[in-house]
């Protein structure tokens, strides 16, 4: 239970806890590279559970560094006056594929949670088949 939980603060985390830390880091590489192209793309407003609290449920599961940009978003482009938000925010198509790569990301990283959950300690594939290749492990 604890990897899933490291798993959701950073994901990847709970497969590199348990041994697996090829399949860690391409977890951690994979999610944390989609959210950063939704938050390049559909800025940092993409995140907003206020207004696409819908969007957010999907977007939770990808940790504190989802919940970072909320906050992010929450405290410097809420307040701002509509005319000043405007110029910082990804607008129209551009915000909803940042808000859906942000999503999508979330999303992938709630299935490698369930893996991580029956994963076993150091069951890594490529250390299995290096070891019955004769490679060194």
């Amino acid at each position: 239970m604890t990897a899933v939980v490291l798993g959701w603060i950073l994901p990847g985390l709970g497969h590199i806890s348990i041994g697996q830390t090829r399949r860690g880091g391409l977890i951690m590489f994979g999610v944390l590279f989609l959210v950063c192209c939704g938050v390049l793309v559909g800025g940092i407003d993409a995140v907003d559970h206020k207004h696409d609290w819908l969007w957010f449920i999907a977007q939770i599961w990808c940790g504190l560094l989802v919940i970072g940009i909320d906050v992010l978003n929450q405290l410097f482009i809420v307040p701002l006056p509509i005319p000043q938000r405007a110029t910082l925010v990804g607008l129209s198509h551009a915000n909803e594929i940042g808000t859906l790569f942000i999503a999508m990301a979330g999303l992938m990283n709630f299935v490698v949670l369930l893996d991580v959950l029956h994963a076993t300690r150091n069951n890594d594939l490529e250390r299995r088949v290096l070891h019955h290749s004769g490679g060194d492990s």
